[in-house]
This record gives structure tokens, sequence and C-alpha cells, in this order.
């Protein structure tokens, strides 16, 4: 009965095989869901960060397209950064030596009005009563307007760089007439080496008028030849510039400079306004069809997972 029972109890016990047999396949196991596990972890990381990319490049491109939104469509040029060759955006000319986008853009806070509480009356109505008899080569009359509303909103949106009440002292802002033929680059400002700014005319409020404005030049010195009966309101000019190496970048808008007094985005200015629209960029690109600019950004990780991924996304603005 002794010799029995002791070998059912070393049959309850494991040999040294059996345990090193076990350890091993717990290794094996305990390894495999690491992999697992670190595959599983990289993959959440790499889809975090991929939508955080989305959402930077959709965030960006808003700020983009918005902003492109109320350009005066003829004005829109690309420049060779820090340069001043420039280009038609709708030039068949263009290429990758191209990487900056420039345009000027009207007034639209103001422009959308104010209720006066019975009506909603615009800043400045972009009409021209060419049939007035005080309408003449000195000032037009905008009728429609509430140019104090404008005023208020420039001074405010400039930070009192640009008053369209201003004597001295302060820039004014311009008008731009729709139907003028835009041939000339020069025309609005663009050349950094004259002062030729014939298709954006600097004016201010007359102080006892609210739906006048006066020309502060004299326009037939400028070229200007005749009146047109539509225009826009402008204070400030607009440049998105590429700023870093040409794979990683940042993409830069410069903002409240006017060119109609020779100013470019990176004058020795300190009213001058830059405002970071995105990081790692590494691909920027823009082409006019038409009134129709389509652009294609591209934003990469900067590295942060250890491996090198981004996401592209395209937007149109008429």
């Amino acid at each position: 009965m002794r010799d029995i029972k002791q070998n059912k109890r070393s049959k309850a016990a494991f040999t040294l095989v059996e345990i090193i047999m076990v350890i091993i396949v717990l290794g094996i196991v305990s390894m495999i869901g690491t992999n697992i596990i670190a595959h599983m972890y990289e993959n959440y990381m790499r889809s975090k960060y991929i939508n955080e990319l989305e959402q930077k490049t959709e965030l960006a491109l808003e700020i983009i397209t918005h902003r492109l939104q109320y350009r005066v469509k003829s004005s829109a040029i690309v420049r060779e950064k820090g340069t001043n060759n420039t280009q038609w955006l709708n030039s068949e000319d263009l290429n990758a030596s191209y990487d900056m986008l420039e345009w000027i853009g009207y007034e639209y806070e103001s422009f959308r009005g104010e209720n006066n509480g019975t009506m909603t009356v615009p800043g400045w109505s972009g009409f021209v009563d060419l049939n007035n008899s005080e309408t003449n080569v000195t000032q037009i009359v905008t009728s429609g307007s509430n140019l104090d509303f404008s005023v208020k909103m420039i001074k405010m949106l400039s930070y009192d760089k640009v008053d369209l009440n201003a004597s001295a002292g302060k820039n004014l802002p311009a008008i731009i007439f729709k139907q003028l033929s835009s041939n000339d680059i020069s025309g609005f400002g663009w050349d950094w080496s004259n002062n030729d700014h014939n298709y954006t005319l600097r004016v201010r409020k007359d102080p006892t008028r609210n739906d006048v404005l006066i020309f502060d030049e004299n326009i037939s010195s400028l070229g200007v030849t005749e009146l047109k009966e539509q225009y826009y309101l402008a204070w400030s000019a607009y440049a998105l510039v590429p700023e870093g190496d040409e794979n990683d970048f940042n993409l830069t808008l410069y903002y409240n400079y006017q060119p109609w007094y020779n100013e470019h985005y990176n004058s020795a200015n300190k009213n001058i306004k830059r405002a970071l629209v995105a990081e790692h960029v590494t691909s920027f690109k823009f082409l006019q069809s038409g009134n129709t600019v389509r652009v294609k950004l591209c934003i990469g990780d900067g590295n942060q997972t250890g491996s090198s991924f981004g996401f592209c996304k395209e937007k149109a603005v008429f």
C-alpha cells in the first residue's frame, strides 16, 4: 500500500522538463502578445495623428479659402518669395518657383451692413452714382452707403492703422473699380520698385457726407480716364508665404499692409500682421481656372511617431 501511494504522489508533480516547456510556451505566448499589443498601440497612434492631421489640414484650408472668398478677383497674383517676380494667378506660365499667393481683399465686414432699426444699410454700397452732378474726378457719390460704419470697422480691423477719415498720419483705404481691364500687375501696387497704383485709388470720407468718397490724389495723373459704376472698398492685401525647408515648412498669412502705399508683406513695419496658418507643411499648391481657385495643402506629422506620414486635402473657392 505504501508503494502505491508514493507512485500516486510522484505522478501528481511536474518534472523539470515539463516546467521548462511551460516556461518556453509562456515566453512565446508573451512575446506574441507583446507584439500584438505594440502593433495595436502603433496603429492607434498612427490613426490618432492622421485624424489630427486631417483636422489641421481642414482648418488651414478653411482659413485660406475664407480669405480668398473675399478677394478682389482681378488682383490675385503669385510671387517668388522675397523677390519682385510676379505673375497673374491665372497665368499659363506658372512654375514651381512661384510659391507665394497674394491678393487684395475687399472689406466685407462693413459691406454686410448695420441695421438702423428698420433695415440693414451697407457700410459701402459698391455703386457709384455716375448721373449725380457731384460725381467727378475728385470724388464719387456712393448712394445707399453708411460710410460711418465702414470707418468704425476698418479702424478696428486694421488695429487703427487705416482710417477712412484720415487726413494725415494714417493710411487710407482704396477703391478698385470692378470693370477695370487689369493688364498691368503693377497697377495694384505689387511692383516694389515704384509707386504705381492706378487700379487702387486712395480715398477718404467726406467729413460732411455719409455717402461721398473723396480721391486722395489726382486720379487723372495716375492714368485713370473714366469712372466705373461698381467698385470694391479695400483696406488690406494678403500674402500666403511658405517659410522654412522646402519639404517641411510653416505657412504664414501676412495682412494689414497697403500696396497702394508701396508696402509689401515683408516691409519693415510693425503694423503689418502675421498669423501662422499651418506647421510642418510638405506641399502648398494653387491653380486658377476661370474664376475658381483650387488650393491643395499637405501637412506632415513632423516625424512625431518615428515614421514620416502626412495628409493632403484640396478645396476650391469661387
